[in-house]
């Protein structure tokens, strides 16, 4: 499989171009992307010490281990560097990966993750030590002097490693086994890169450039589905390629162009995919029928080459699509002199451009145990979008917004994520059809509680909440601003949404409220002509007394509601009224130890918050039915598995009336064996959930991934690009 790497325009820069470059060089250091003298020294001594510390380590396991004394004085390890350290594209603060090479006798299972983690655990300077065996890409984290360090290991097939070792060389690769292979490539994909692009220093301008707009258009994260710094460095040395004369403002501008145009999944590769005689697989969709389901393939061009990006879904995918398309539009009116460059890196309104969201709230007992476990959650995050795709057949779509914030008002360590739900505007959605994804909540839910370190006080809720009941502390400045205008393509098609669909209704109380108290509260608000929801007792396995609280409520007309119990699963039946969607809650605190029992099944209603009709003006873009003059367009009910808080959110059909039906999980509080938990711990992709999620998708795909008739891939550009 090969690729063109005949450039698109030999045009170099002309006067404007070059002042222009200076504008973007100038506003990149005032942006404080580029870190001090001091700091860059800082790093080399940290890197010198840890180089001391390896060597020493495997000069101790070879002296053990009964070598002579000349291969002990000969046994050696070589650390390198990786990513954005090795592109000369990080920033301060930026952690440094890096990856120790050793020789054959010393292992990852034991002599790395055991004896070396011990080692490390032993040294004062070091902080924050967490070891990550079951990564896809093994992985040591630690803060050395401060400093941010990924570490990985390689063994190879020598008894002693030179110390001027040459990893690009294929021979590296003999008798290995795949991680190995994985652990390799960050640093064998790094060289390549730096070798590939025609202007080292333009190449890393425009990338650094490149890489700031991502964070602050929320579109820079592997973990979440959207592209991280290999994938950026990827696409920047491809626009480099393309225009090798350019400077970088050209580069950037050029950038947006062609990936605006761009036809995925037709692959960016930046030379040929060579099959060497080793064996091991590359991307290839002609023979690999996962790799048909790719979306955005960016391929690496070090053997053996794989996609960098498998992590993107048909959602982040859309989300990036129109995040070029807005870079593009601003890059055309800077070189119409109608904007200068602050305006190309504006924050993404994320809290503005969705009616619905997910809310993910992660806590935990105390600081080290949420670094942990928001560590675990996070890296499966990406699942839930692809668990949405598939249970509502691609319908629903999910933005996960790759940022985190604390609410500085509870007394536990607390992050949550959330996520912008919308409709997928691309396909037909028949009327009166509602999405109900608490199963698919549910299913995220447990595989979140099979966490092979979960600890008391390790809790995680799922919840909706509407744009306006987005809590203060994700604002900078603690509370909303002002809607702004903006450029994003999806919330202009959200505005016209808003006159054809119903309204999605939720609660602040989804929200978790921590309780640090055993006995419960009688919370009463005021209601307007309510009808008292008909209730039975809730019966969880340990439980404090519960709260009481009753929500304002209008045109409330009775529910009848079955039983919740902790340890079963069964649907549920009722009436609701067909003008009215209901919200509800039941609370009970925690139990002493932080930890609590978790059920799912159908449940009795401590009290319904009913809404009647909203006006147009705040009618959600998400819903589907426009018969109804309250319907929910997607249904999420989870369970605050802190306090027990269980928030449904239940459809409402004029034709068909539903019930809320309250789910929770039972915790998984016993270890799993790590075959159950997947190798792939830190983001990887969890195969036979991809294959289920994109099976449908497959055939399609593939069919758009254009080849010639001698294999050869062709361009993902149209003919007609603009140079």
């Amino acid at each position: 499989m090969t690729t063109s790497n005949k450039p698109l325009s030999l045009a170099g820069p002309v006067d404007a171009d070059i002042q222009r470059t200076a504008e973007l060089n100038k506003f990149l250091v005032e942006a404080g992307l580029y870190e001090s003298a001091h700091e860059s020294a800082r790093r080399e001594e940290v890197l010198g010490e840890l180089d001391k510390i390896v060597k020493d380590w495997v000069k101790q396991l070879t002296s053990q281990r009964g070598y002579t004394d000349q291969m002990v004085e000969d046994a050696n390890a070589v650390l390198f560097t990786f990513g954005s350290y090795r592109l000369g594209v990080h920033g301060p603060g930026a952690d440094v990966d890096t990856l120790c090479v050793g020789p054959s006798y010393v292992n990852r299972e034991e002599d790395f993750f055991i004896v070396l983690h011990d080692i490390l655990a032993q040294t004062e300077e070091v902080t924050e030590l967490q070891p990550v065996p079951d990564a896809h890409v093994p992985v040591m984290k630690f803060k050395f002097h401060g400093i941010s360090i990924d570490l990985l290991y390689a063994s190879v097939s020598l008894l002693v490693v030179p110390s001027d070792l040459d990893i690009s060389q294929e021979s590296v690769l003999y008798d290995i086994d795949e991680a190995t292979v994985r652990s390799l490539n960050g640093c064998r994909v790094a060289d390549q890169i730096l070798r590939l692009v025609p202007n080292i220093e333009n190449f890393r301008t425009t990338l650094r450039c490149l890489k700031h707009w991502a964070k602050r258009r929320g579109v820079y994260s592997n973990v979440t589905g959207f592209l991280g710094g290999v994938n950026w460095a990827l696409l920047v040395a491809r626009v480099c390629q393309l225009y090798p004369n350019a400077v970088p403002s050209m580069l950037v501008s050029r950038f947006f162009r062609v990936f605006t145009q761009w036809r995925w999944p037709n692959p960016v590769m930046l030379c040929a995919i060579e099959e060497e005689e080793l064996g091991f697989p590359v991307w290839d969709p002609r023979k690999n029928p996962r790799d048909r389901t790719h979306h955005m393939p960016i391929i690496t061009p070090a053997y053996p080459c794989m996609n960098s990006s498998y992590n993107v879904s048909t959602s982040t995918l859309r989300v990036m699509i129109e995040q070029f398309q807005f870079g593009n539009k601003i890059c055309q009116e800077i070189e119409l002199n109608k904007a200068n460059w602050p305006a190309l890196f504006e924050s993404f309104q994320f809290f503005e451009a969705y009616k619905n969201y997910l809310q993910v709230d992660i806590i935990a007992e105390d600081d080290e145990d949420l670094r942990l476990w928001k560590g675990w959650v996070e890296s499966r995050l990406r699942q839930l979008t692809l668990k949405i795709e598939r249970d509502t057949y691609g319908k629903l779509q999910c933005h996960p917004y790759p940022y985190e914030y604390a609410d500085p008002s509870r007394q536990c360590a607390h992050c949550a994520f959330f996520m912008g739900l919308s409709r997928n505007v691309g396909v037909k959605i028949e009327e009166g059809q509602q999405f109900d994804i608490r199963g698919t909540v549910d299913e995220f839910r447990h595989d979140i509680n099979m966490y092979m370190f979960w600890k008391p006080g390790m809790e995680l809720a799922v919840s909706h909440v509407r744009r306006k009941e987005i809590p203060a502390y994700v604002f900078p400045e603690g509370y909303r601003r002002p809607r702004p205008q903006r450029h994003v393509s999806h919330q202009q098609q959200s505005d016209k949404n808003d006159t054809e669909n119903g309204n999605m209704t939720g609660s602040p109380d989804g929200q978790l409220k921590r309780k640090h108290d055993s006995a419960g509260t009688d919370d009463t608000e005021p209601c307007r002509s309510v009808k008292r929801a008909s209730v039975s007792p809730v019966h969880p396995k340990h439980d404090s007394p519960g709260t009481d609280d009753t929500e304002p409520c209008r045109s409330v007309k009775r529910a009848s509601v079955s039983p919740v119990h902790p340890t079963t699963s069964s649907p549920s039946s009722g009436n609701i009224s067909d003008e009215a969607t209901c919200n509800n809650q039941k609370k009970m605190s925690s139990n002493a130890s932080g930890g609590s029992q978790n059920s799912h099944g159908s449940g009795n209603l401590e009290q319904a918050n009913c809404s009647g009709s909203s006006p147009a003006s705040e009618k959600s873009t998400d819903s589907i039915a426009s018969d109804s003059k309250c319907v929910i367009g997607e249904t999420v009910c989870s369970g605050d598995v802190t306090n027990n808080l269980v928030t449904c959110i239940s459809p409402v059909n004029n034709s068909t009336p539903t019930v809320a039906v309250c789910t929770t999980l039972k915790r998984v509080a016993e270890k799993v064996v790590s075959e159950l938990v997947g190798s792939e711990s830190l983001g990887g992709n969890n195969p036979e959930l991809l294959e289920i999620a994109e099976k449908d998708m497959g055939s399609v795909l593939v069919e758009n991934v254009h080849f010639g008739g001698n294999g050869v891939t062709q361009s993902g550009l149209h003919e007609e690009l603009e140079v």
